[in-house]
């Protein structure tokens, strides 16, 4: 498939992936879904075997991304419910495709993240935003529901937050999307290179087994109890210290040296 309206380069282990529709402020249509979906099914191949350690998400122009494109939601005006489910459940897919990404994914926000651009957020592992970026589940001012982004919306934010933000559909600042968890660094628009590089860098000087592991055990675990847990969290520990990259990285530290795999 050709990424007509996706950018992306890699640069060593970091994949850079840009939404590159700025006419439209980066909104989705089918197309756009189709191609982000397939491009998280070759994006997880290549994290499988470590050419991939990390993700950055952005936007080309003035808006991260303003949720849908108007064209095609008129277009579901005339469809039927099956042909809506169809949809919807096609971006339900590709959200949950980069949602479960076996590497980082760190959202670089600037000017907007509007209904499904806000989704995209929340599928982000790390959200670097701008100060003056606005974000919002704007779904209902349209008469419709953040239904398909909900699952990993509420997962960031929590019941009480999308009580108040998905049933009044306002928008909000950068500052109040790091309040109730959505963004996790907010920055002036000249920082928000350096410091997305600075999470890179973190990211890189891990274990990209272990950083795998680890982004793993977060869904298996958060929802359970710690008695519940801990046989799952004693076998995984367990077998982290047995692994190669686990020995690798004992045996560095105590050797007061750089693991094999940072760069």
């Amino acid at each position: 498939m050709t990424d007509t309206f996706l950018d992306t380069r890699r640069d060593g282990a970091v994949e850079y992936l840009t939404l590159n529709r700025p006419d439209v402020r980066n909104a989705f249509n089918e197309h756009v879904i189709a191609q982000l979906t397939d491009w998280a099914a070759r994006t997880r191949a290549a994290a499988e075997r470590h050419e991939v350690r990390v993700v950055v998400m952005a936007g080309a122009g003035k808006t991260f991304s303003a949720g849908a494109d108007v064209t095609w939601m008129s277009k579901a005006l005339a469809y039927s419910e099956a042909e809506n489910v169809r949809d919807a459940a096609a971006a339900a897919q590709m959200f949950g495709a980069i949602d479960n990404l076996p590497v980082p994914v760190i959202g670089r926000i600037h000017g907007a993240a509007l209904g499904g651009g806000a989704g995209l957020a929340a599928v982000c592992d790390i959200v670097v935003a701008e100060t003056e970026a606005v974000f919002g589940f704007t779904e209902v001012k349209l008469g419709i529901l953040p239904a398909v982004i909900s699952p990993f919306a509420l997962a960031k934010i929590g019941r009480s937050a999308a009580r108040e933000l998905f049933l009044t559909g306002a928008r909000f600042s950068a500052a109040r999307a790091r309040e109730i968890g959505l963004v996790h660094a907010v920055v002036a628009a000249q920082d928000l290179d350096a410091t997305v590089a600075a999470y890179v860098k973190e990211i890189l000087s891990a274990g990209p087994d272990a950083v795998a592991a680890a982004k793993a055990l977060i869904p298996a675990v958060w929802s359970r109890t710690a008695a519940d847990a801990l046989d799952l969290t004693s076998r995984t520990i367990a077998a982290r210290r047995v692994s190669s990259e686990g020995q690798e990285g004992l045996r560095a530290f105590l050797e007061k040296r750089n693991p094999r795999w940072v760069p």
